[in-house]
């Protein structure tokens, strides 16, 4: 259960799924009709997906997708009902296409267009808020200190630049733990074990951010081929408050206790995508796309905790030096098989099957192995799919959309849930050269949370169940 505990900082098992995870949005279009583009192109989300989709534009385009985006949560924990919401404004999609035919040549030659395009898609939004409350009536986030603290020289817990600068320093700074008389090496707190009101609260924002460079190319009108140059810009901030409360007043010697972290991760990445689409007759279209891992993921964490208590008369609070630390994450390959039918001038209906394997996320740095981690990677997380559908009619100059996505859990053995499934709907408008594109998309999971865990016990899972509202409208002009 250690493994869902919310991390001092990043590095974690947790925090290399976080990272590995991709939910396209782009377009209001394609998101609209699930981001089941893999066979359809002419979308610049394709190019997040099946970059042959681009070889299918016959003019260039401009998009642009501001996007509102809320997310709940609502915990369930020890009996005790919280939720917590939080809204954010961003940009979804930026992008240019650009498309030339092959001139000169006659119209027999076998090359009909070359497309280059750049601009960015929108992978995953970190924006969320998320309040857990209950009481325990068997333990404290303090027994995980004593367990970690029994058999250490408190010289060694002492020492601000010692082993434990974030965790057990301050808590021994503000008198939360402190030898039992006679002994070096074991500890005791003020804080009892257990009857007393626990609630954490956890603020993220950020999103991953991938700046593509494609190129395409239309072979007969039959087979398009394209390949997109990937860089993910990754941000990720949290900040969280973690408070133990004797809240009855009844508890000689206690009243409270707070733990607060905050980590902001920031990198770069690269990656390479590859994709073929066949149109071998008018109702059909078949797509394959390949993504090679995001390598040369370069992340820095910044990261600090303050802990003050509030034990009878005496009040303190010590704050952690600040910590930074540079690793790198090696995603896993992607893998997409796609369909399209086209009704006509009508409609079509489309899908997307994906297969990623998150066993195979990897960490490194120089200075450290993360053997540990990385082989608790390989036992936790398991290869899983991910199902797109989508479908769109005409209506004269209007355009009709829905769709439906499935998001596997990427965890082994059942350790949890956070399976996600989406539906969405939505309608376009297109007049001469300009587009406008509405989407609705509405986003469900559940996981379990534990507050905290030591190698001798965990807190009962706070059950959640996430969701959110995706709310996006795209801007399109030909030129």
């Amino acid at each position: 259960m250690i493994l869902f505990v919310p991390a001092l900082f990043g590095q974690g098992v947790d925090d290399a799924l976080r990272y590995s995870q991709v939910y396209y949005q782009g377009t209001a279009r394609s998101m609209a009709m699930g981001n089941a583009f893999g066979a359809l192109g002419a979308d610049f989300s394709s190019l997040s997906t099946n970059p042959a989709g681009l070889g299918i534009y016959r003019s260039s385009e401009f998009s642009i997708t501001p996007e509102i985006f809320n997310r709940s949560t609502e915990s369930t924990y020890n009996g005790f009902l919280s939720d917590e919401s939080r809204s954010n404004f961003g940009l979804a999609n930026l992008g240019f296409v650009f498309t030339n035919k092959a001139n000169p040549a006659p119209t027999s030659a076998p090359w009909k267009f070359y497309q280059f395009a750049f601009g960015m898609n929108r992978l995953n939004n970190f924006n969320n808020r998320v309040f857990v409350e209950g009481d325990n009536l068997e333990h404290s986030k303090i027994d995980v200190y004593l367990d970690k603290a029994d058999g250490v020289d408190y010289q060694i817990i002492g020492d601000e630049n010692g082993r434990y600068p974030f965790d057990l320093y301050p808590a021994w700074y503000v008198y939360l733990i402190d030898t039992i008389p006679g002994y070096r090496d074991w500890y005791t707190s003020p804080v009892p074990q257990g009857g007393i009101r626990q609630q954490e609260m956890i603020e993220s924002w950020g999103s991953v951010n991938e700046w593509l460079f494609s190129g395409a190319a239309n072979l007969n009108d039959k087979v398009f081929f394209g390949a997109t140059l990937g860089m993910p810009y990754l941000r990720y901030f949290r900040e969280s408050t973690y408070t133990e409360t004797d809240i009855a007043d009844t508890i000689a010697g206690f009243d409270y206790w707070n733990y607060k972290e905050s980590l902001t991760t920031k990198g770069w990445g690269i990656n390479l995508k590859l994709g073929i689409i066949a149109w071998p007759v008018d109702w059909l279209r078949v797509g394959a796309a390949f993504h090679t891992p995001t390598a040369f993921y370069e992340l820095t964490d910044y990261y600090k905790t303050t802990t003050d208590a509030k034990l009878g008369s005496d009040y303190n609070v010590k704050t952690s030096p600040n910590g930074e630390f540079t690793y790198q994450l090696n995603t896993p390959l992607k893998a997409i098989g796609s369909v399209g039918f086209i009704i006509g001038k009508y409609g079509l209906i489309s899908g997307d099957y994906e297969y990623v394997d998150y066993s195979k996320t990897r960490l490194r740095a120089p200075d450290y192995t993360f053997s540990d981690e990385n082989s608790q990677i390989r036992k936790s997380f398991q290869s899983t799919y991910n199902l797109r559908l989508g479908t769109e009619w005409r209506v004269s100059a209007f355009s009709l959309r829905g769709g439906y996505s499935i998001y596997g859990s990427p965890y082994a053995s059942d350790l949890n849930d956070a399976k996600l499934s989406s539906y969405s709907f939505g309608v376009g408008y297109s007049e001469g050269n300009l587009g406008l594109d509405l989407a609705y998309v509405h986003t469900a999971a559940e996981k379990d949370y534990y507050l905290y865990a030591s190698e001798n016990f965990t807190t009962k899972a706070a059950k959640q169940e996430i969701n959110g509202n995706h709310f996006a409208l795209t801007l399109r002009a030909k030129f």
